[in-house]
């Protein structure tokens, strides 16, 4: 399973990208939301992993651009930004989970396991 990361942050991008190669993932990592964008449409990500304060693009504009075009791919937003109105908008353009920092490794471990799972019932 591909899981594409964008984060802008090198320490949390290769801790997360260390972390779930360890579980089995193949990571695909980007710093900015317009290698995101590129990647998202290049290498069709099976899960997408995408914090808000990116240059270029922002994890929300992501968020919009990938549902607008009907992707089906799950979207975690990961964000130190815990303002109730930043949530509520990541989900009403289509993410499937909303994450704060700082969290758990482990967490993050589980909410992408019950969106693939979620994914292949879906199939």
């Amino acid at each position: 399973m591909k899981i594409l990361i964008a984060e802008d942050d090198s320490l949390i991008l290769k801790t997360i990208e260390l972390c779930l190669k360890r579980d089995g993932f193949e990571i695909i990592c980007c710093m900015d939301g317009l290698d995101a964008m590129e990647k998202i449409e290049q290498l069709n990500p099976d899960l997408i992993i995408v914090d808000i304060m990116l240059p270029y693009f922002s994890g929300l504009e992501i968020v919009g651009k990938v549902k607008q075009n009907k992707n089906p791919v799950p979207i975690i937003v990961i964000s130190a930004m815990g303002q109730q109105t930043v949530v509520d908008e990541a989900m009403k353009l289509g993410a499937d989970e909303y994450i704060s920092k700082p969290f758990n490794i482990a967490a993050l471990t589980a909410h992408i396991k019950r969106l693939t799972s979620m994914e292949e019932v879906v199939a």
